[in-house]
């Protein structure tokens, strides 16, 4: 009787202490981590902005060539008080949004209907792969003398850079619904449209959404490309200003826009991500 009741009080004891590990010793444990996590970004950041004026001082580089923190943040004070800075940086992120939203739209017109069929795939395919093989930056030249120097070309641009990994994203998250609840769609008697809508959207999303990470900071790189070639605005005008009158500060000034801008949009992919799979757990 006394080792039964010595048995009971042990598990109760067991018990207990395993909620509180797993509960608030777990977040008390846990805590440090987060904050140095927190602390990380600034610490790299202090870190190399030492470093960098360091490097100044060793090498003894005029401004033009290698510019000092001081130098950069003194320009930057100035593109963002006059205007310039964010004049350039909305043309950039208007290219952006409609080269991201045109190459998504066509990826997902074109890579549904090529994961539904093999065959449709094998006779589109070498041309996809012809049309991936020339290089972005030789083909915004002719966009450019086709539709001109004005955004559409540099929309064309950040369309064809981001269009082909979303396609395969699209064609891989659509190709991996499993066949078994496809059946199940069927013996429900679900029409084509309730398949789509509540089992092969909702199954491709983590893929889709991945190569979604990738086409942002490709579509950045594709409005630079086109405004490198030929622009008389944007961020990638203001590098080629910027270079031309040998003002290295603000070639990094635009770059450091650059930066920011796609990481923000990175985050927003996947703030938008972590919405969209919320039922994943």
């Amino acid at each position: 009787m006394q080792d039964t009741i010595h048995l009971s009080r042990c598990r109760r004891v067991g018990a207990a202490g395993a909620r509180l590990v797993s509960g608030s010793w777990l977040r008390a444990v846990s805590r440090p981590w987060l904050r140095l996590e927190v602390l990380f970004l600034p610490l790299a950041l202090v870190l190399l902005v030492v470093g960098w004026q360091a490097l100044v001082w060793i090498t003894g580089y005029p401004a033009f060539i290698l510019p000092s923190p001081a130098d950069v943040a003194a320009v930057g004070v100035r593109v963002i008080a006059n205007g310039t800075l964010w004049n350039h940086m909305r043309v950039t992120l208007s290219e952006v949004g409609a080269g991201l939203v045109l190459g998504l739209l066509a990826a997902s017109l074109l890579g549904y209907p090529l994961a539904k069929s093999r065959r449709l795939e094998r006779l589109a395919a070498p041309y996809l792969v012809v049309s991936q093989s020339v290089p972005v930056v030789a083909i915004a030249p002719l966009l450019i003398i086709w539709f001109g120097s004005g955004r559409l070309s540099k929309v064309l641009v950040c369309a064809l850079i981001v269009f082909f990994p979303l396609l395969v994203n699209i064609m891989v998250g659509i190709r991996s619904v499993e066949e078994e609840l496809r059946e199940l769609m069927r013996s429900l008697q679900a029409s084509r449209w309730q398949t789509f809508r509540l089992l092969e959207v909702p199954s491709a999303l983590p893929v889709l959404l991945g190569g979604l990470r990738i086409g942002v900071t490709l579509s950045v790189v594709g409005a630079v490309v086109g405004e490198l070639v030929g622009a008389d605005r944007g961020l990638g005008f203001l590098i080629n200003q910027g270079r031309g009158l040998f003002d290295t500060p603000l070639v990094f000034v635009a770059i450091m826009a650059l930066v920011a801008i796609a990481m923000v949009l990175y985050g927003a992919v996947m703030l938008l991500e972590r919405r969209l799979l919320r039922w994943q757990g």
